[in-house]
């Protein structure tokens, strides 16, 4: 799984903010994932997001302007259908 976390070069307070949710949310379920931090705008705009932070699981946007809460992520992670699949195979 991967998670792309979006930010403006000059936004660091939000963005640390989402890093440190996605960590909560990852540890909480026992899931690894690659969790990279984009401060570039060149990748925010090939993604179409124009504000800041903007969450993506495994390439899709899915919060973009504001911190997501843990359990947000926490459901966004459960959604994923790697996750259903290695969760199938463990029980």
């Amino acid at each position: 799984m991967r998670i792309d976390i979006l930010c403006k070069p000059d936004s660091k307070g939000r963005c640390d903010g989402t890093v440190e949710n996605v960590r909560e949310a990852l540890s909480r379920l026992g899931v690894e994932a690659e969790v990279h931090t984009f401060r570039d705008r060149r990748k925010m705009i090939d993604n179409r997001v124009y504000v800041v932070p903007a969450l993506l699981i495994d390439d899709q946007v899915r919060v973009a302007g504001r911190i997501p809460e843990v359990e947000e992520i926490v459901r966004f992670i459960a959604e994923r259908p790697r996750y259903l699949r290695v969760v199938a195979e463990v029980a």
